[in-house]
């Protein structure tokens, strides 16, 4: 045991109070995301903002900012691309709350690389031209329009698909100018809920969606004019496949495709043939992100997120491949990405990243075989100085092979901790990643080992996997967060004494049904905006409010009349360890109810509850003042329970 793990076993460390920098880790990043322009010469990067996600333009040569937009509170500018050197498309997306998953308004605007001409081109806030003028170009109508063609051989116009405001929509595809709003239909869907896929010459050749039975259909078509032929049926192959883009030479199509056991593999089809082959395969995990050819949309490979992320190439011996492999070894071992590229290919737009670092951005020049450093994502975050984020690998209790993620503390090398279990939301297809995380890095600041495991059910492992967790809330998959707490403490790295499980949305359900089912194993459990009586998620929340969400809520949580005896409000009597309860009043995902119902029921069986509300909040907080009281008293009560340390009050970051 080190001499640092001896003192935090022996509760010394308990007197650092005051040592936790929030504003180290809860500080926004500096940008989300940032692209090149298709010439060059300019760079978007969208910023985060207390409440809203803005976008700004700035001139490559100075760095100069031409132009910026910013939304309505709430909303974000959740995508942007470059749709030719002068002009941006921003698709807004609205989040109630800051962990709630963004979604999607169908609002596009655009704006000039100068900043010049930003309007909104289409979405439900279209507003007429007024009833004096025949000359209408925008249509108003209540739609929500996505970028899936930018069409680089027409400067003016994009491909999107249109989906009118219904419940399970047909959708359809209409020729978007960018410059006027003006929209013309060029192809209707075969199948509800459709996304669509286009060839190099933007003619629209795949439509992939599905009715209120949630049943996936993908359907494909010659060009335009011609008969939609069904080439794959999730109800009679049990699986799903999505297409990503045609060969070089346009005779064969890239999907991803989900097979009976394992991860996805990527396959090629041959719309003459019918012949399927897999190109591609992890052994372990599905592709993350597709790679694509710099400056064209022709798939050539794709990024996979496992115990480590690694790349790997249609064909090893490519150019493409040879340019991925030696940007990694120029990085000394952190994963990296190219999110952007001018349309000559020539200059790329670099990601790199790892468990410690948030991202550094290069422009990588593939003549002169430079990379420039651009900007940071976290300027203040000094990589050597985070915590250490190690990948593991257990079993569950039935035999089922588990990943996850370890994080320790700086300069912890062995030794059991104080450790914190922290299940992620959700729950089905999502998963962690190990990438650089703010809150489980703050939670190691404050001298906890942190668990994440990602549980059956989540996402990145192929169907079967997740499939594994369909209607296993407060089973199967709280047995596999038990068998991986357990397997922490068996290895040494978690003192048995002092574990508390924690989480959100899902993980919050997730911690306190851990402390009522496992009262030896926990000694506290907090939940932050969660759902604790499974029930009220079939008559409350954003989930069931249409026919494919009330059939998503059976198929994977089950018979509601059923779901009452793992529902955490009806198990009170059985936590015997403190609780802390956190939730806001606009949250349509985790509706405050939930959390108000868990503290009467934990007060009425004599369990210390502390709690946290905020009226104005929604599923996650935004609010900086409340982001810092939250955290201020999560880490209060790990401390009071594990012996950790507090939050220093007021303490800026430093640069």
């Amino acid at each position: 045991m080190t001499k640092w793990a001896a003192l935090i076993a022996m509760g010394m460390l308990a007197g650092h109070a005051g040592a936790v920098d929030l504003e180290r880790y809860l500080k926004r990043d500096d940008f989300a995301d940032i692209k090149i322009s298709p010439d060059g010469r300019y760079y978007a990067a969208t910023v985060p903002m207390e409440d809203r996600t803005g976008l700004a333009i700035l001139r490559r040569s100075d760095g100069k900012v031409l132009g910026s937009f910013v939304p309505p509170t709430k909303n974000h500018a959740s995508d942007f691309n470059w749709v030719n050197n002068e002009r941006v498309l921003i698709g807004l997306a609205e989040k109630i709350g800051a962990l709630d998953m963004p979604r999607p308004t169908g609002e596009l605007y655009a704006i000039n690389a100068d900043g010049g001409r930003g309007e909104l081109l289409v979405g439900y806030r279209v507003e007429s031209n007024g009833p004096g003028t025949r000359i209408q170009p925008k249509k108003v109508e209540a739609v929500a329009a996505f970028l899936f063609d930018d069409m680089p051989q027409d400067e003016r116009n994009v491909l999107v698909s249109i989906w009118p405001f219904s419940n399970d929509p047909f959708t359809r595809v209409d020729r978007l100018d960018v410059m006027t709003g003006r929209r013309q239909t060029v192809a209707l869907s075969p199948v509800r809920r459709a996304d669509f896929l286009s060839d190099s010459n933007g003619q629209v050749r795949f439509a992939h969606g599905a009715g209120t039975d949630n049943v996936n259909k993908l359907y494909y078509r010659e060009g335009s004019g011609d008969t939609w032929k069904l080439v794959n049926d999730e109800g009679v192959n049990g699986r799903i496949e999505q297409p990503i883009g045609f060969s070089e030479d346009g005779t064969l199509a890239y999907f991803t495709s989900q097979q009976a056991k394992g991860s996805d593999a990527i396959v090629s089809w041959n719309p003459v043939t019918g012949e399927r082959k897999t190109v591609l395969r992890d052994p372990n995990v599905d592709p993350s992100k597709i790679i694509f050819r710099p400056g064209t949309t022709i798939p050539v490979g794709a990024l996979y997120l496992g115990d480590k992320p690694r790349t790997r190439f249609f064909d090893e011996a490519s150019a493409d491949a040879r340019l991925y492999h030696s940007l990694e070894a120029a990085f000394g071992g952190d994963a990296i990405f190219v999110t952007s590229s001018t349309r000559d290919g020539k200059q790329l737009l670099v990601q790199a990243w790892s468990g410690r670092n948030p991202g550094d951005f290069y422009v990588f020049n593939t003549e002169a075989k430079n990379a420039e450093h651009l900007i940071s994502r976290s300027s203040w975050i000094d990589a050597k100085q985070s915590a250490k984020v190690l990948p593991v690998a257990l079993k569950a209790r039935d035999g089922l092979d588990m990943q996850g993620y370890l994080t320790l503390p700086a300069g912890h090398e062995r030794g059991a901790l104080p450790m914190v279990v922290l299940p992620h939301g959700g729950p089905f297809g999502v998963f962690d990643s190990g990438d650089y995380d703010s809150e489980t890095q703050l939670l190691a600041a404050a001298g906890y080992a942190v668990l994440q495991v990602n549980f059956r059910g989540s996402g990145n492992y192929g169907r079967a996997f997740q499939q594994a967790g369909a209607q296993q809330w407060g089973a199967a998959m709280q047995d596999d967060i038990t068998d991986a707490t357990r397997w922490a403490i068996s290895q040494g790295h978690a003192d048995p004494s002092r574990i508390c499980i924690y989480g959100a949305s899902y993980g919050a359900y997730a911690a306190l049904m851990g402390a009522a089912r496992e009262p030896g194993l926990y000694k506290c459990a907090a939940g932050y905006v969660g759902v604790y009586d499974l029930p009220l998620m079939f008559t409350t929340g954003d989930i069931q409010r249409r026919g494919s969400g009330e059939t998503y809520l059976r198929e994977w949580l089950g018979d509601p009349q059923k779901l009452g005896a793992v529902s955490p409000v009806n198990l009170a009597a059985e936590i015997k360890v403190p609780v802390f309860l956190a939730a806001g009043g606009e949250d349509e995902r985790a509706p405050i109810k939930h959390t108000q119902r868990m503290e009467t029921a934990l007060k009425k069986a004599g369990v210390p509850v502390e709690t946290l509300y905020y009226s104005t909040e929604g599923h996650g907080f935004y609010t900086d003042p409340h982001r810092r009281e939250y955290y201020t008293k999560l880490l209060a009560f790990l401390a009071k329970n594990l012996g950790g340390e507090t939050a220093a009050a007021g303490k800026p970051a430093q640069p």
